[in-house]
């Protein structure tokens, strides 16, 4: 694995035990793509630092089981905003 791919998965592997991010924020964060991180996350990451990576991947574990009511609650955001938005009709003020 060349030194620069290593050196991404430590600071990817410290960022995430920090901040407790999800990936996609991580992402945004960072400008590597969501599959670049989870792959330095969940497979490179073991191969240069076992104990970091045992720590990442509950942390992930812990965003997997919560993704449904993440997604559930980004929905209901959705339509709130978008029916606060929808003006009256005309004929009806």
């Amino acid at each position: 694995m060349h030194e620069h791919i290593r050196n991404r998965c430590l600071k990817l592997g410290f960022m995430l035990k920090e901040s407790q991010q999800t990936v996609r924020a991580l992402a945004q964060k960072t400008g590597y793509s969501k599959s670049t991180i989870h792959k330095d996350l969940t497979e490179r990451l073991s191969q240069v630092n076992e104990e970091l990576a045992k720590e990442v991947s509950e942390i992930l574990a812990y965003h997997k089981s919560i993704r449904h009511i993440r997604g559930g609650e980004a929905t209901r955001q959705k339509w709130l905003t978008r029916n606060s938005e929808k003006k009256t009709p005309s004929h009806l003020e």
